[in-house]
Order: C-alpha cells, then structure tokens, then sequence
C-alpha cells in the first residue's frame, strides 16, 4: 500500500464516517498520500444538507477539510473528463457525471482511485484499489 497517492471516492468517505473500522485501518496504515476531489466535497455537502442531521455532518466535513488537501478541476481536468466520457460513450458503459470528474481527477494526477463503487473499472487507464 505504498508509494502512489491516493484519491478517495465519495463512497470510501462516507463509509470512513459512518465509522467503517477497514477504511480506518486503511488510511491509518498507508504512508501514501491521501486526496480528495471538490467534486467529493460537493457531493458531501449535498447529503449534509439533505439529512437530517445537516450541523453534525457539517462539523465532520470540515474536520475532512482540515486533515486532506481537496483538488480542484481545472483545463486538464476537464480535457481527461472529456475524453473518459467520450471512451464510456462509445463502450455505451455511462457511468454518472460525477464520477466522470473524479475520475478525471484522478487520472489528471496519476493518483490511484479508492472505492467501493464497481463501474469505475468501466474507464481505461485508471488505477484503482477498493478498500
């Protein structure tokens, strides 16, 4: 687990706060570095928002901000995201918008992509590692 730089998938994010004890192990072991994407942080802050606990999971989210650096898009981003969904497109394999840009992210920086969520596997070229 080491050597590559990580990037965590909202749903390895989520499972780490609701207290998912191999996440922690994970990310207690690694001595890689650990990233997210703003588009992650958005997608946090929309389920915040739509809970019924918003104060409590808006504490935990600035706590993630503090402890990870959070990646923005730029132009390269968007010219990798333009090329994985044209390559989805074509395998007629779509996968949803936002993982489409963290994706993008992902391979913008040679990061390896932490999740638990299978159609990733459907984008060529990304490193991935399910925890």
């Amino acid at each position: 687990m080491s050597g590559s730089n990580y990037l965590l998938d909202t749903s390895i994010v989520i499972d780490a706060l609701n207290g998912d004890s191999s996440i922690q192990q994970h990310l207690e072991e690694t001595d890689s570095r650990i990233f997210m994407s703003v588009i992650v942080i958005g997608e946090l802050f929309f389920g915040a928002y739509k809970s019924g606990r918003v104060q409590v999971n808006l504490e935990s989210i600035a706590t993630l901000l503090t402890d990870y650096r959070v990646l923005g898009c730029n132009q390269l981003t968007s010219q990798h995201y333009g090329q994985i969904k044209q390559q989805l497109m074509a395998k007629g394999r779509p996968i949803p918008e936002n993982d489409i840009w963290i994706a993008a992210t992902a391979v913008q920086h040679d990061f390896t992509l932490v999740t638990r969520d299978a159609h990733f596997s459907e984008i060529t070229g990304l490193l991935i590692e399910q925890w």
